[in-house]
């Protein structure tokens, strides 16, 4: 179909949205758009891609010139915009079938997919096709330092895409990554994850094997081995499919590794290991990057550039200079020689893995873990036991008040003094301080220099981040 002129977002200010926004308008369409709530960085985003985006959701937002009415995957069918596209006989898409239609369709598609590390994964992946030349596009759900940004428009023929298995839109309750059409795919890992979509583990094992068959036979799977759920995902698939790991997972897998990262130290500020393709080596890496989790991560970006065709000088050029994502292990300040970080881990597996990267990056440093259970997941009480296991690698522990528990049944709500009561009977020093504001309150008192404060949430925690590091400035 002709592409339309004139597009309008409903709940644009989502990362994906924003960053569809951003290709479109890039692309050379008019895009305008609407949102619940229009605050910094999103609208700040969009006012510098010349973007209108009004407040709230109002009939009259949608142009008499509109060709066409994304849908954002949060709206309902009972939104205002929604209501007056439809008695408009507007033509309507999903984030995820517009990104199909407008840019998969053309270009060759390379989608990460998992339960855990799509953002940092395909943020390497795209920044090292990027810094080799082969001027990629890309949708990420989150911020890449290197680029300053979430997306891009290249003119080279991969399209590299986060691939989310959350559902696609009130029309559509597929997972989104089923509109990707993938040609390579990276798959990092299966847990049970997003307990307000799926029932159990076997629902979001099911939607990842849709995924996964969507291959063709000469696409190749990067998969994450060691994980059983990805076994039975992966078997019999008609397209190739390695595996990748470290000399750190189950020593019994380590010979069903295709691609095996061993030899790994800390080199300064970088982590340096050696990189084996079927038990041949093929050089050492270094990447700025810390921990098991994200060593996997670039392992599985080096295999796939590897089956691209890149030089293994330019692969390693890549990783080398990676700046990182915002809100992964980010620096948000230093005050007092106290670090305050931000990082968006919400799930107990997430947890575990970035306080153990922590503990290897900063060895010497009193490690404190503040933690806002927000997510649709994280705020039930399914991963009550799996939290208190997580939170064990750190030093001190804060819990704050579960975010709107008040949407969930009594029966179905995380209890946060189980937890720190748990905590406490396990030697650690655990706290449960509702508010953002009692956290600071409270911190600011017990800090030491020295001190890192990891602060994780999957939203703004009330911007505790910049208020706490404010708190700790010397007068």
């Amino acid at each position: 179909m002709p592409l339309p002129k004139h597009i309008h977002m409903i709940a644009i200010c989502g990362t994906g949205m924003a960053a569809l926004a951003g290709l479109l308008k890039k692309e050379g369409h008019v895009v305008t758009g609407s949102d619940a709530q229009v605050y910094p960085p999103m609208s700040t985003f969009l006012e510098k891609a010349a973007i209108v985006c009004k407040s709230g959701f109002v009939p009259d937002h949608i142009d008499p010139l509109t060709d066409l009415v994304i849908i954002g995957n949060a709206v309902g069918k009972n939104n205002p915009e929604v209501v007056e596209a439809l008695k408009r006989k507007l033509p309507t898409l999903s984030m995820a079938a517009a990104v199909e239609e407008y840019f998969l369709k053309p270009r060759q598609s390379l989608v990460v997919s998992g339960t855990h590390g799509k953002t940092t994964t395909s943020s390497i992946l795209g920044w090292v096709l990027t810094s080799a030349g082969c001027d990629p596009s890309m949708l990420i759900g989150g911020w890449v330092q290197n680029l300053n940004s979430n997306h891009r428009l290249g003119s080279g023929q991969h399209f590299v895409i986060e691939g989310d298995e959350y559902d696609t839109a009130y029309f559509d309750k597929g997972p989104k990554f089923l509109h990707y059409r993938p040609q390579h795919a990276i798959l990092t890992s299966i847990e049970f994850d997003h307990a307000d979509i799926f029932s159990d583990l076997s629902a979001v094992k099911a939607a990842f094997q849709k995924f996964v068959r969507l291959l063709p036979p000469e696409g190749i799977l990067l998969a994450g081995a060691g994980d059983e759920a990805i076994d039975e995902v992966t078997s019999n698939l008609s397209c190739r499919v390695e595996r990748y790991g470290t000399e750190m997972d189950d020593n019994t897998q380590l010979h069903l590794m295709d691609w095996l990262a061993d030899g790994i130290q800390v080199v300064g500020d970088l982590i340096r290991f050696d990189v084996s393709y079927h038990q041949k080596k093929l050089g050492a890496i270094e990447s700025p990057l810390f921990g098991r989790h994200n060593i996997k991560n670039t392992l599985a970006v080096i295999a796939l550039c590897h089956h691209l065709g890149l030089s293994w000088e330019k692969i390693k050029e890549g990783i080398k200079l990676f700046q990182g994502v915002k809100r992964r292990q980010e620096i948000v300040g230093i005050a007092e020689d106290i670090i305050i970080m931000d990082d968006f881990a919400h799930h107990p597996t997430a947890i575990a893995e970035t306080l153990a990267s922590l503990r290897l990056r900063y060895p010497s440093r009193r490690i404190w873990v503040i933690f806002e259970p927000r997510s649709a997941t994280s705020r039930r009480n399914i991963f009550q036991e799996a939290f208190i296991e997580a939170f064990k690698k750190a030093d001190r522990i804060v819990l704050a008040q579960p975010f709107a528990p008040e949407k969930l049944p009594p029966e179905e709500r995380l209890d946060p003094d189980r937890i720190i009561e748990a905590l406490g009977h396990a030697g650690k020093k655990a706290f449960f301080i509702p508010t953002p504001e009692q956290i600071i309150s409270e911190l600011s008192k017990q800090l030491q220099a020295g001190d890192l404060v990891c602060i994780m949430s999957s939203g703004g925690f009330g911007g505790i981040h910049q208020k706490l590091l404010s708190q700790l400035q010397p007068a």
